[in-house]
């Protein structure tokens, strides 16, 4: 029988249920049935939207480049972000993928005005006084290993916090880290692919 959920992936955490030099995995936070694995990955310095099932198709669907799934992602940056990088990332910059120059497709970024409500992470993000922090939204329809940090160092704002936030119409809205939410074929495949 298929099993389909959402979990918020904590902070240092990786998206795998074995465990490598005694990290903590998903089967630290989430009891699932053996088959069921992630869909994707998020780092492990990076937190939120992780599908888990054990349908092999919405695997193949969600994860294949040509379905272009849009994913936003709430970035908070080292730094007072400028229009002027905002816009450098919307058009594209260029990062190394596996050794090699790559340029980034086209995403949509804008300023977060106000900070966003988001779980307090643990342990807290390094606060540094003089240097002030920016929150932006990037919404992409492809995933390289680590391209969300390496497009913000790219135009000179460093990542200091990531979160998934949305797949399709999933996402994180009043849910913690650590929490899972279960849908029928049918409620993932509406929020999904609507």
């Amino acid at each position: 029988m298929n099993f389909y959920c959402i979990v918020y992936k904590p902070f240092n955490v990786l998206s795998q249920f074995t465990s490598q030099d005694g990290k903590q995995t998903l089967k630290d936070f989430f009891d699932v049935p053996p088959d069921v694995y992630p869909v994707g990955r998020l780092d492990y310095d990076s937190e939120g939207l992780l599908v888990l099932t054990n349908d092999k198709k919405l695997n193949q669907q969600l994860l294949n480049p040509l379905n272009a799934h849009e994913r936003e992602y709430w970035v908070q940056v080292d730094g007072a972000v400028t229009q002027q990088a905002m816009t450098a990332l919307q058009l594209g910059v260029s990062i190394t993928v596996d050794g090699k120059a790559y340029r980034t497709k086209p995403s949509k970024v804008a300023l977060i005005e106000k900070e966003p409500k988001v779980p307090d992470r643990n342990p807290p993000i390094r606060v540094r006084k003089k240097i002030p922090t920016s929150w932006i939204k990037i919404k992409l329809t492809e995933g390289k290993n680590r391209q969300v940090r390496k497009m913000t160092a790219a135009v000179g704002f460093p990542t200091v916090r990531l979160i998934r936030y949305r797949i399709g119409q999933c996402n994180m809205e009043d849910v913690m880290p650590g929490d899972m939410i279960i849908y029928s074929q049918k409620e993932i495949n509406h929020l999904l692919f609507k």
